[in-house]
């Protein structure tokens, strides 16, 4: 192409050095890291192009924020709640989430190796480490990594942690009562101004994306950073497949734009960045007569070893006041003391409490919506005292891999004729065993701490995992352990999709850390990268 015909391609977008598929927490980072090498980097999302002035505090408001592309079609005896974990637009799920940033143990990296339960994976705790350590201090930890007496070796973090208040005190009682250690929750949420943002305020309103930018979100970290070194970000661009190129090489991705017609953007790399469901989808959708059961599939395992966690939420009324309201969505204590893979009796897996979320009034995480069982007066009683007296925490059970738990291509269609996803679910009865006995342990410690009244929800589920796993053999994994496929020497695939395990610590920070570390492995090998 000569240098003119260059030129206009690369203002009409056509052309880049690195195609990244998704603004969310990983295609930011990546778009920040590898803008500021030099690369000429396009970021395509499918959502809309979401502002910082577009966060209200208002949990209806913020349903925007939740996935509104194609539906994700369910399946199995436990259905994903995928529009609630995913996201939509800039930022992604993370311009939502809640802010828990717990890092994985080092037993998490070798359960097959350790226990011979699910896999292992190709790198371990160490070699994550530094990057979790850098990852805190550029975007913002909270926390008291001393008194987070099992947290593995790492770097302390950059500021103090968040407050406990009335609820996290009331709570944590009863897990002392029960001999039980609980500290101040990892947060990516300020308890301190940090690099010009400032301190959260305990309002409560994480979940519906931090309007005063307390909270780490893609659209105040990494974003602003791809921004300042050139990356491009285009908004309401569904990629619906990768191109392949010549041999072992990807030469660019096929989207469409707002109006609905069907463009190329050719690159020297792709990343795929879009969600656990999205990434496949798109690999799926991208066969041919080289990759008949999908691109980057010659193992034949994409889409398989989907993972979630298990979770119960159990609530209390307590004779003090704990007003539930204020605070952060995550929750203002953690505890690990049962996080060991054998420490759950008839069970095997890690899990965690988060201690005392805020909680508001109504909307689909709110107080009066967990207990359907009320109506009319009696629902009234029980506001009236539950809005000042009312605690709360969420236990999270770790799901071992299962290849039926899978995403696969539908024969349906949506609206613009691209195959719709299917994700099949079901949980384990190993897990459930895991779940009930969270279950079970949760009502000690509300009653130990005093709850007159203690119930809990059925079974739910909250994040993604797996789908594309990495490894070192390719005959039993999607990428290795940077996220680059196996059968393509440019395509990288980024997120919570690589873990091949899932523990039970919130998934955001390890797969920051993965991240980065793809980042730069991609900076230092950029020319066998790009051809």
């Amino acid at each position: 192409m000569s240098g003119a015909r260059a030129g206009i391609a690369a203002l009409l977008g056509l052309e880049a050095d690195v195609a990244i598929v998704g603004a969310g927490a990983a295609g930011c980072l990546l778009a920040a890291k590898l803008a500021r090498a030099g690369r000429r980097v396009v970021v395509l999302e499918a959502g809309p192009a979401w502002q910082l002035g577009d966060l209200t505090s208002n949990l209806i408001w913020s349903r925007r924020l939740k996935w509104g592309g194609a539906p994700v079609l369910p399946a199995g005896d436990h259905p994903f709640s995928f529009n609630y974990n995913a996201g939509w637009g800039f930022g992604g799920a993370a311009l939502h989430h809640f802010g828990a940033w717990p890092r994985l143990h080092e037993e998490d990296f070798q359960t097959r190796s350790l226990h011979g339960r699910g896999f292992d994976w190709p790198i371990d705790y160490g070699d994550l480490q530094p990057w979790y350590d850098r990852v805190q201090e550029e975007v913002g930890l909270s926390g008291d990594a001393e008194a987070e007496i099992w947290r593995p070796e790492g770097a302390p973090y950059p500021m103090p942690p968040l407050r406990v208040l009335a609820q996290g005190e009331t709570v944590a009682r009863g897990f002392a009562a029960l001999g039980m250690r609980t500290a101040p929750t990892p947060a990516a949420i300020n308890s301190t101004p940090y690099k010009g943002r400032p301190a959260c305020i305990y309002d409560g309103w994480c979940e519906a994306g931090c309007p005063i930018h307390a909270l780490a979100n893609p659209l105040v970290t990494y974003k602003p950073e791809a921004l300042a070194h050139g990356a491009e970000f285009r908004a309401d661009c569904e990629v619906v497949r990768v191109l392949g190129g010549e041999g072992e090489r990807v030469h660019g991705v096929e989207f469409l734009d707002a109006e609905g017609a069907l463009r190329k953007l050719r690159a020297r790399a792709v990343v795929l960045a879009a969600s656990v469901v999205q990434n496949p989808r798109i690999l799926f959708n991208s066969a041919s007569g080289r990759a008949p059961k999908g691109l980057g599939n010659r193992s034949g395992l994409l889409g398989k070893f989907f993972m979630t966690h298990a979770l119960i939420n159990v609530f209390g009324l307590f004779q003090q006041e704990t007003q539930p309201h204020e605070g952060v969505s995550s929750s203002q204590l953690i505890c690990h003391d049962r996080y060991g893979k054998t420490s759950t009796p008839g069970a095997f897996g890690s899990r965690q409490w988060l201690i005392a979320p805020a909680i508001k009034p109504n909307d689909l995480l709110g107080i009066a919506t967990n207990r359907a069982d009320l109506i009319g007066r009696d629902l009234a009683r029980f506001m009236e005292q539950a809005v000042r007296q009312l605690g709360n925490m969420t236990g999270f059970a770790e799901e071992l891999p299962m290849e039926q738990n899978r995403i696969e291509l539908s024969a349906e269609k949506d609206a613009r004729g691209v195959p719709l996803a299917r994700l099949h679910h079901t949980f384990s009865e190993n897990t459930l065993r895991l779940w009930r006995g969270m279950a079970q342990e949760g009502r000690r410690i509300f009653e130990a701490g005093g709850a007159r009244e203690v119930w809990t929800t059925p079974i739910v589920n909250a994040h993604m995992m797996g789908g594309t796993l990495m490894g070192d053999d390719p005959a039993a994994s999607v990428t290795d352990s940077y996220g680059r496929c196996h059968d393509l020497a440019n395509l990288f695939i980024a997120g919570g999709g690589l873990f091949p395990t899932a523990g039970a610590a919130n998934p955001t920070f390890t797969l920051h850390a993965l991240a980065l570390r793809t980042a730069e492995h991609m900076i230092e090998n950029w020319p066998t990268i790009s051809g």
